[in-house]
């Protein structure tokens, strides 16, 4: 090989690996392109009181440049990190700096649109606010995809998000926004709607376990029962969310009128129990279904193995079975809880409270920052309830895989 060949060689494997340095990633060009036409767009508005439409502001106009400055820097930055394909905790870095620009704008511009406009005047994050706090997510999410963080890792960033969260909104840095005020003008009933809303999610996710699992061991066990009971359920996920609970109104009232005692426990056709019992049915078809999928994922050996050992039904039942589907039983579980979550919404239209009480509130005052006083808490209960439960899933799962090797 001649000299000059060996330092093309040399050449090709350099630029190689400085196209491997400098690699972009598609869904990092594709966010920034996003939140770089975000900011073109009204990132605040201000509006007389909190029904009128306000006025759009775009982040260079919600404050005196020296103020918006540092978070503008915050989010172009973010935005530019994300860009790099091997660069992972770089990514995750940029959605943390493009989140804290985002806070800080909303913590410069609010009071200095405020002031002087009024004392019914609100101010509220706009379009560009929504668009870049989703591509930062977004970006977030992508990131921790890329580092396939273990579950241990998962809950100290679930941890660390959740406090950070708290100690912004618990700071007053951002009292000066609309849906603040409207929280401020109703703690009390946000805590009560809040109790009512977990009461709805965890309990109808309690008592559907207390229903499912007994009939999905039974249904694993009887064919002919599995047969009848599947497709009922099945029917049952597939009538309409608005349709269930309506459906729960003249069932309830007709018990709640037949049967003495009835009233006094709170069974009525309108309230929280229509509700309830209608998260109930939807819940039973993954609890069901999930159990069923899981005690027969149980390895063929284990099962054989078990019945050498010579262990009774019930014993292969609550030592190999269970132990080896818990973790798709768990996903069942998951997938319950996430959807009584937002479904727990609609019990709003009914008097059952929670954060639907204010949704439904908020449209019919056609209050923006009313509505988003119920969504966003709903939101990000469903997403934290998602999290956790997958970490759990994962570690019944490294468990698992350990029983079995």
């Amino acid at each position: 090989m001649t000299i000059s060949a060996a330092w093309l060689l040399i050449d090709r494997g350099t630029m190689t690996q400085a196209h491997r340095r400098l690699a972009f990633s598609a869904t990092g060009v594709l966010f920034a392109i996003l939140g770089l036409g975000a900011l073109l767009v009204p990132f605040m508005t201000i509006a007389a009181n909190r029904i009128v439409e306000g006025d759009g502001m775009r982040i260079w106009n919600i404050a005196t440049p020296s103020a918006t400055l540092p978070g503008l820097a915050a989010v172009v930055a973010g935005l530019l990190l994300g860009l790099p394909d091997n660069m992972t905790r770089a990514r995750l870095a940029g959605a943390v700096m493009g989140l804290a620009g985002l806070v800080w704008l909303l913590v410069q511009g609010a009071p200095a649109l405020l002031e002087g406009a009024g004392a019914y005047a609100r101010v509220s994050p706009a379009t560009g606010f929504w668009c870049l706090l989703g591509v930062f997510l977004l970006l977030a999410a992508d990131a921790l995809a890329g580092m396939a963080p273990g579950p241990v890792m998962r809950a100290e960033l679930l941890a660390t998000a959740v406090g950070v969260l708290a100690a912004v909104l618990w700071s007053g840095a951002l009292s000066d926004l609309s849906i603040m005020q409207e929280y401020a003008s109703r703690r009390d009933a946000f805590l009560a709607a809040t109790w009512q809303h977990l009461g709805l999610a965890f309990g109808s996710l309690a008592a559907a376990a207390a229903l499912g699992f007994p009939l999905g061991i039974l249904c694993h066990h009887q064919i002919k029962l599995r047969s009848m009971t599947m497709p009922v359920l099945s029917f049952l996920q597939t009538i309409p969310s608005l349709a269930m609970f309506g459906l729960m109104i003249p069932v309830l009232a007709w018990v709640g009128a037949t049967f003495p005692g009835a009233q006094a426990l709170g069974i009525a056709g309108i309230g929280f129990a229509p509700a309830f019992l209608a998260l109930v049915l939807y819940a039973l078809l993954p609890v069901v279904g999930n159990t069923v999928a899981g005690l027969a994922a149980a390895p063929q050996a284990a099962r054989d193995a078990a019945l050498g050992m010579g262990m009774t039904p019930r014993q292969r039942l609550w030592r190999v079975e269970l132990p080896l589907g818990l973790p798709i039983i768990l996903t069942g579980l998951r997938i319950v809880l996430v959807q009584n979550i937002g479904l727990a919404v609609i019990a709003g239209l009914i008097g059952g409270g929670g954060y639907g009480t204010f949704v439904f509130q908020g449209l019919n005052q056609t209050a923006t920052d009313l509505i988003l006083l119920g969504t966003l808490p709903t939101v990000a209960l469903a997403l934290t309830a998602a999290i956790f439960m997958n970490i759990f899933v994962d570690l019944t799962r490294t468990s698992t895989d350990a029983r079995n090797d």
